[in-house]
C-alpha cells in the first residue's frame, strides 16, 4: 500500500481546525499542514507571542493562508472557559478540534485549579475544552475530534482513581502513563457518546518517537540515554502524519487509533494501531468520564 502523506489531505477550504499547542513542534507541522490545504487554523496557544511567531512562519510558508490565535492555557479552567466562550463568538462552526498540546514527565506540580499538572494539562484541560466546543461540532458533517496519546499509554500506566493527583507520592513517568491513557480513555468514551449523532467522529493518533520540546523534562536515566537514541526518531513533520490522518482521511472511522507503522510504531507512516487493553475498559471509560465532569464541571451535551 502507498504511505499516507500530507499530499494525501483533501482539500480543507471552508473548513475551521482549532489546534491546542499550535505554536511548536508536532501541533505547529499539524497546523501548517492543515493550512496548506486551505483550512482556517486556530492556534490555541499559551505563548501569544510564541503563537504570533508560529502564525508568520506559517503564513510565509503558506501565501494566502488563513491563520489566527486563541489564548489558552491549559493549566486553567478559567482561562479554559475564557477561549471556549471567545472561540463559539468567533465561529459558528467548528470542523476539527485536534487535542494536541501536553507537557511530559514533569517535575512534581500543579495546575492552578490544583489538579496534578500532567493530568490536569494532557486530559482534564482538554476534556473541559472540547466540552465546552463540543456543540459547534455537532452540526458539522464530517467533524472530528482528534486527541493525541503517546506510546506512552501503555508505560506503567494506570488510572489511580484512589490518588488521581498524585498526592501520596508521585512518579513522573507513571503520571504521564496515566495523563496519555486517560486521553484514549476519553475519545473510546466520547465516540461511544458521539455514535447516535452520525456527523461526529473522535479518533486518536500518537507521533512514536519525534524529537520535540516534550523531551526537556526526561528523568535523569532518560536523559543520558536520549542521545543514543534519539538518532531512532523522527521529525516532528514526520510525528505529524498520524493526528493528520486522523484529522482528514476520508475513510477514517470514529474510534481509530493512529500511529507510525515502523518498528514498535516509533517511527514511519501513519496506519490505524492498536492501543492497550486497559484503554478499551469500558467500564473505566465512564468512571473516568464522571470523575473529569466533577473535577472540571464541564458537562457534555451528549449522552
Amino acid at each position: 500500500m502507498a504511505k499516507w502523506t500530507t499530499a494525501d489531505i483533501p482539500d480543507q477550504a471552508g473548513r475551521v481546525a482549532v489546534i491546542t499547542g499550535a505554536n511548536t513542534g508536532l501541533g505547529y507541522e499539524t497546523a501548517a499542514a492543515l493550512a496548506a490545504r486551505g483550512a482556517h487554523v486556530v492556534l490555541a496557544v499559551r505563548n501569544r507571542d510564541k503563537g504570533k511567531d508560529a502564525a508568520t512562519l506559517i503564513s510565509r510558508r503558506n501565501p494566502g493562508a488563513h491563520v489566527s490565535l486563541q489564548e489558552l492555557d491549559l493549566t486553567s479552567l478559567d482561562s479554559i472557559r475564557a477561549a471556549a466562550e471567545q472561540l463559539r463568538a468567533d465561529h459558528h462552526r467548528i470542523d476539527l478540534l485536534i487535542n494536541n498540546a501536553g507537557v511530559m514527565y514533569t517535575p512534581k506540580s500543579t495546575t492552578q485549579d490544583g489538579f496534578e499538572l500532567q493530568f490536569g494539562t494532557n486530559h482534564l484541560g482538554h476534556f473541559a475544552f472540547t466540552g465546552l466546543l463540543l456543540d459547534r461540532l455537532l452540526p458539522v458533517p464530517d467533524s472530528r475530534v482528534v486527541t493525541v496519546s503517546s506510546i506512552g499509554h501503555r508505560i506503567r500506566a494506570d488510572i489511580h482513581f484512589d490518588d488521581l493527583q498524585w498526592e501520596r507520592r508521585y512518579n513522573r513517568v507513571q503520571a504521564y502513563g496515566q495523563a496519555k491513557l486517560a486521553n484514549l480513555l476519553f475519545t473510546y468514551e466520547l465516540q461511544r457518546l458521539l455514535a447516535p449523532h452520525a456527523t461526529t467522529i473522535a479518533t486518536a493518533a500518537h507521533p512514536g518517537g519525534s524529537n520535540t520540546e516534550l523531551m526537556r523534562h526526561l528523568p535523569g536515566w532518560a536523559a543520558t540515554a536520549y542521545p543514543v537514541v534519539a538518532p531512532l526518531f523522527q521529525d516532528a513533520a514526520m510525528g505529524a502524519l498520524p493526528t493528520l490522518r486522523a484529522a482528514t482521511d476520508p475513510q477514517v472511522l470514529g474510534g481509530q487509533y493512529f500511529g507510525p507503522d515502523g518498528f514498535a510504531q516509533t517511527r514511519g507512516y501513519p496506519v490505524v494501531v492498536q492501543s492497550s487493553r486497559k484503554s478499551h475498559d469500558a467500564e473505566v471509560q465512564k468512571r473516568l468520564w464522571t470523575v473529569s465532569e466533577e473535577l472540571t464541571g464541564v458537562v457534555y451535551p451528549v449522552g
